[in-house]
């Protein structure tokens, strides 16, 4: 894969418009913008938008992985209001890619409309389990129409799911019948900074993400229409129709590096690096099941080796800031460098060089955890415990953690080497070897997906603590919204000012009401 190339030219979106844009003529039109651009370019900037949620973000405090202990910077509360949808955006983008592969010689089927329905699945699906229901088939028409209605999240999810089956089979033809491409500008797949253009790869990450979407939708498995249990076992019965991925290295992510800069770094550590905690929902869990990986990503809490004696090796030493405390009282804990009640982030692997690790998009240990837990669910027959090992190892080899050796844990410039054997000293454990297909397995099982999604996956960790309350998520002053997590975003104002009268519609067909409120349920989770 490919480090991200900056890029110089901003694409051109004409009069696209995302759901309610202000109303233009063709004399506003900015003439100093290029009309047309290759459909590389479009991609380049929809590639980048994929990796909108970074690591260390908003996003990841409310996914409970960190906390941020300095209220200058920014604190845990839920009180959400409008969410950006910037996804439309994205959207405009490619239906631009689109017209230009077909304007520079590409065929009805190309890499860049076989690509264009995996991205329309993604930044859907992305938009609406934040909102609900989505302008959608009357969405992205510009002017044409400036106050789209919108569709029941239940189509909107119809048609991911839809998209994904073109996409596999699009990906197909194009990857196994070499006489339907040519090798024009827009038949030939270029700027492809996460897969190197390798279609192949491509397709086993929609299969990835089409196994996502069926899991989200795991409430509604009595939906005969959705048909959720027979899509996902024609998937995961048919390898050759549906390949997915086989392992780390077909993850699809975004790599760091010197000039696209790992969002903690060396520039930012002398302002950041004592004004976040590690969480309590993410490392306390990690410190219960004695897992290795909270020596990799946490520091000791500074208090547990000066005043109790521990030592940097023994993981009792670490421990996770509760997301719902008071911020000043978790700001007094880390007042004292000697003495910090609550873990730090490991400074010796996030702020040593500018690539610290990849930010997963779709990953293989998410992909492993998805297969369990259909299999646990009864949707499809095989080994859940098989998949569940197979993630967990994965999830711990992505931070150098071998099944059976030593690991190396530096912290203030001095190593400890910590003998491992994933066997005997992790799975061996009743808290972790699976339990069987039964609640207590589904709950091991979407308990390490959550490990797993640490400070990657964009909204993953929420949106699976949202559909299964696991883990369970730290509540309090500290979060706001009067001691509960929000189970939603509002609509963004413009939706509420260019187009009133569908935005009260559909609050009122989806809640009852026209209040627009973070706390309402929503179709996937009801």
């Amino acid at each position: 894969m490919r480090t991200l190339k900056i890029l110089a030219i901003t694409v051109a979106l004409g009069a696209a418009m995302s759901a309610c844009n202000k109303q233009f003529s063709d004399d506003e039109m900015n003439s100093n913008k290029p009309a047309q651009v290759p459909p590389s370019l479009p991609l380049g900037s929809i590639l980048s938008d994929m990796n909108a949620i970074r690591p260390w973000s908003d996003v990841m405090r409310w996914n409970q992985f960190d906390c941020c202990n300095y209220n200058y910077y920014g604190n845990q509360r839920y009180d959400w209001g409008g969410a950006k949808l910037d996804g439309y955006g994205s959207l405009e983008n490619v239906q631009q890619m689109e017209q230009e592969a077909i304007r520079l010689g590409g065929n009805t089927l190309n890499p860049y409309a076989a690509l264009g329905k995996f991205f329309r699945a993604y930044f859907f699906y992305r938009m609406t389990n934040l909102v609900g229901d989505l302008p959608m088939t009357e969405a992205l028409q510009g002017k044409e129409n400036l106050t789209p209605k919108y569709d029941e999240q239940r189509t909107v999810f119809i048609q991911i799911l839809s998209w994904l089956e073109e996409a596999n089979s699009d990906l197909d033809s194009l990857i196994n019948n070499p006489d339907k491409v040519n090798t024009s500008e827009g038949q030939t797949l270029r700027n492809d900074f996460y897969y190197n253009n390798k279609l192949d790869y491509w397709r086993r990450a929609v299969n990835a993400f089409h196994l996502r979407v069926l899991i989200a939708l795991s409430k509604k498995e009595a939906d005969t229409e959705l048909k959720i249990q027979q899509q996902f076992n024609a998937i995961l019965s048919n390898p050759t129709k549906y390949p997915l991925l086989e392992g780390m290295d077909q993850n699809l992510q975004f790599i760091y590096n010197n000039i696209n800069k790992y969002p903690v770094n060396p520039d930012n550590l002398g302002f950041d690096a004592t004004r976040y905690n590690m969480s309590a929902t993410y490392l306390n869990t990690l410190v219960s099941l004695r897992d290795p990986r909270a020596f990799i990503t946490a520091e000791p809490a500074t208090e547990q080796l000066n005043r109790l004696k521990k030592t940097p090796a023994d993981i009792t030493a670490y421990v996770g800031a509760p997301s719902g405390e008071n911020l000043t009282d978790m700001s007094s804990k880390m007042s004292s460098v000697d003495t910090a009640v609550y873990s730090l982030r490991s400074r010796s692997r996030y702020y040593a060089n500018y690539a610290a690790e990849p930010g997963i998009i779709i990953g293989y240990p998410e992909m492993c955890f998805n297969i369990a837990e259909a299999i646990n669910r009864k949707w499809v027959t095989g080994s859940a415990e098989a998949w569940y090992k197979k993630g967990i190892q994965a999830s711990m080899g992505f931070y150098g953690i071998p099944e059976a050796g030593t690991f190396v844990k530096t912290y203030k410039n001095v190593r400890y080497e910590i003998p491992f054997n994933f066997e005997t000293d992790y799975y061996a454990q009743a808290t972790v070897k699976y339990k069987g297909d039964n609640t207590e397995g589904l709950q091991q099982i979407i308990t390490q997906k959550y490990l797993a999604f640490f400070e990657n996956t964009d909204w993953e960790g929420y949106l699976n603590w949202r559909r299964t309350g696991i883990p369970a998520f730290s509540t309090g002053s500290g979060t706001g919204n009067s001691g509960k997590i929000p189970l939603r975003f509002k609509y963004p104002d413009n939706h509420r000012n260019a187009n009133a009268g569908n935005w009260s519609a559909t609050l009122q067909k989806q809640f009852g009401t026209t209040t627009d409120d973070i706390n309402a349920v929503m179709w996937l989770v009801k």
